[in-house]
Formats: C-alpha cells, sequence, structure tokens
C-alpha cells in the first residue's frame, strides 16, 4: 500500500511541477518577420489569366492588441497592415510610383484576442495579392516593405520580402 501512495505523490508531484511554467514576456510593440512570398497563376473573377502572389510573415504581439475589428461608420483607422513597392531599375531597388498597377493597398488584420491571464498573440498571417493588370511581357523585379499597426497604434518593425520576379512562378524565401 505505502508503495502505491508514494507512486502517487510522485505522479502528482510531477504534474504539478510540469504545469508550472513561467508566463513569457514580450514586448507590447509587435515584431514581424518575413517568411515566404508565392508567386502563381490564377484566374480572374471575370476567367482572365492573372497573376497571383502569397506573402506570408511570422508575427509576435506581447500585449494581444493586434487586429481590427470590422470597420463601422465612426472608425477611423480601417487598415494595420502597410506596403511599400520598389521596382528594379538598372540594378537598384527604387520605391515605386504611387500609380503603380502592382502597388498594394493597405491591409486590415482581422481582431485578435486571447482569453486568460497571458495574452502574448503568435502566429502566422498570410496575405493574396492579385495582380490584375500584370502583362506577360512585364519582367519586374519587385520587393515589398511592409510593417503592422496594432490597436494601441504601436508600430512593428518594417521587414522586407526578398526580390520577386513576377513572372517566374516561384516560392521566394528570406
Amino acid at each position: 500500500m505505502k508503495k502505491i501512495e508514494y507512486l502517487v505523490f510522485v505522479s502528482a508531484l510531477l504534474f504539478f511541477l510540469a504545469s508550472c511554467r513561467k508566463i513569457e514576456h514580450l514586448p507590447a510593440t509587435p515584431r514581424i518577420e518575413f517568411t515566404s512570398f508565392k508567386i502563381f497563376d490564377t484566374t480572374d473573377i471575370l476567367g482572365n489569366k492573372a497573376k497571383g502572389g502569397r506573402l506570408k510573415f511570422y508575427f509576435e504581439d506581447g500585449d494581444g492588441d493586434l487586429g481590427l475589428a470590422a470597420p463601422s461608420d465612426a472608425q477611423t483607422d480601417t487598415t494595420n497592415l502597410f506596403f511599400t513597392l520598389s521596382r528594379k531599375t538598372n540594378g537598384t531597388m527604387v520605391p515605386a510610383r504611387d500609380n503603380d498597377p502592382l502597388k498594394p493597398s493597405s491591409y486590415r488584420i482581422p481582431f485578435m484576442d486571447r482569453q486568460g491571464q497571458n495574452k502574448i498573440l503568435k502566429g502566422t498571417i498570410s496575405v493574396t495579392f492579385d495582380y490584375l493588370f500584370y502583362s506577360p511581357s512585364d519582367s519586374a523585379i519587385i520587393r515589398y516593405d511592409f510593417y503592422v499597426k496594432d490597436r494601441a497604434l504601436n508600430e512593428s518593425n518594417t521587414v522586407s520580402t526578398s526580390e520577386i520576379s513576377l513572372s517566374l512562378n516561384n516560392l521566394y524565401t528570406k
């Protein structure tokens, strides 16, 4: 009988020790890392051939206030993911013109909330781009610089994709 009591005591102690992990702490300012960008063939809503791109990036937010609720009439900020497009010209990446057909809009990361004591948010976000005005004769090499902003208006670091060739269906990574 003592052997069973000892075994139960040791098992309970091990379970207790395993469940007592320290709460991780991260800064309230979001941090992001570029993961990948994939170029692929697709069709637009009218059935025309088009190019698409899928950006994936990792994020961390220490106070868990990343993402915006669905826009309302009173809401002024409806975007929280911001992009700058650069094109390779004469071997150098230069900011694209404001009217560049490949220049993306800003995007809205949906509302995220975490219950409990630990509010840290971590994960991967995927954003799809449709290049409706892409021409197969366009041999553009582009790069996106991007950052996110949380609900407290803290801006993350700005990161860049690798150089991307729209004419090649490929996966581009860091």
